[in-house]
């Protein structure tokens, strides 16, 4: 679900606009901002940077006037896996604007909270994709917008 992992990124900067007295400052940030929200197949979502480890020697990229500065950090990443248990928020429902069972005692709506089992994953270069269930013990809608 949750990992702590070291990472390592290619920053490349424009010198007149991060340059001067913060520059490794300005590095930082440039890094949050480009990494933290996005996907990898590989190593999950990241959800936080944690740490810089190391920032390498920066080099001129010829041609652009860029500079690339070696970066490795450390940051939280979350990867969901088969067999695990989330609590999710519904962003959307399909083509209805709710499911309701046909006894009516459960309604599942946009930001209803669920809790789910992941029975599938699939994962491509920047996206993760899960199939769950909410058809076992304990599992299902948690919090009810509407009953709010």
């Amino acid at each position: 679900m949750f990992f702590h992992i070291v990472l390592e990124r290619n920053m490349q900067l424009h010198p007149p606009t991060y340059f001067g007295r913060n520059l490794r400052e300005n590095l930082v940030a440039k890094l949050m901002k480009d990494v933290e929200g996005t996907c990898s197949g590989q190593h999950g979502f990241v959800v936080a940077i944690t740490g810089i480890e190391n920032i390498g020697k920066g080099l001129i990229r010829d041609g652009t006037g860029f500079v690339s500065f070696p970066v490795k950090y450390q940051c939280v990443v979350f990867r969901p896996f088969k067999g695990e248990i989330l609590e999710a928020v519904v962003t959307m429902s399909g083509d209805m604007p709710n499911y309701t069972t046909s006894d009516g005692s459960v309604k599942i709506q946009k930001d209803s909270e669920v809790r789910l089992k992941i029975i599938g994953t699939r994962v491509d270069a920047t996206e993760i994709f899960c199939i769950g269930t909410i058809k076992d013990d304990f599992l299902g809608v948690i919090n009810d917008p509407a009953s709010v």
